[in-house]
């Protein structure tokens, strides 16, 4: 479908590994817990498929797709459906809060996390910047959530339960493994490296966890 992104609704996520990452409704969009759905929410409150978002010459269709424990806008169950507006609030069973803008043009001033070094994040289009060059394609929400907690904490050590469950989440955490996780960080450290290979952001301190080093840009 041809056009300008900007120009189409975007839907932008509000909690948990989703929040921050955001989706450009220009073709029908399903939201559940089955793979493969385009708005993956790995929750057992969550049905396979849970709601569709269809976007339409009159505006963007939202409906309940029989799920076992519903779909809201605005606090209000979706029982048939209906045209959202601008700056609804969606929610997923009792999981997922996402938020409905018309176009990027409505999106707030980004809440960007600015420290004077070659790293920057911007937390609601969930961008990283790396020496000045973004970071394209975006990195996967379990990637932006490690980062982001790093760059958090930056200068200092994380543990790495910390990590696990701020990219997993408390309950999905626990099954998570070590190997998981250094997984997770060796593709981030790769996707860093990409754009600025002098540089080893995401420090190992063994026995500890990690940090993240953001030196100043030269």
């Amino acid at each position: 479908m041809a056009g300008n992104l900007e120009e189409y609704p975007l839907l932008i996520g509000q909690t948990g590994v989703l929040k921050g990452q955001r989706w450009v409704l220009n073709k029908p969009l399903v939201i559940g817990r089955e793979a493969t759905c385009e708005v993956v929410i790995p929750d057992r409150q969550v049905s396979r498929f849970h709601a569709r978002l269809t976007p339409t010459p009159e505006g963007v269709i939202l409906e309940d797709m029989g799920s076992k424990n519903g779909t809201h806008c605005n606090g209000n169950p979706v029982t048939s459906p209906m045209t959202l507006q601008d700056g609804d609030n969606v929610q997923i069973a009792l999981v997922g809060q996402f938020i409905f803008l018309t176009s990027d043009a409505t999106i707030p001033l980004a809440e960007s996390v600015d420290h004077p070094g070659r790293l920057r994040l911007d937390l609601r289009s969930r961008r990283v910047w790396v020496n000045q060059q973004q970071v394209d394609p975006s990195l996967s929400a379990l990637q932006f959530h490690i980062l982001h907690v790093l760059f958090e904490n930056q200068g200092q050590v994380v543990d790495r339960q910390g990590l696990i469950g701020a990219a997993w989440g408390d309950e999905q955490a626990v099954g998570v493994s070590d190997q998981a996780l250094d997984a997770l960080i060796r593709r981030l450290r790769d996707r860093l490296a990409s754009i600025d290979p002098e540089h080893p952001y995401i420090i190992t301190v063994r026995g500890h966890g990690l940090r993240l080093d953001n030196p100043p840009i030269e």
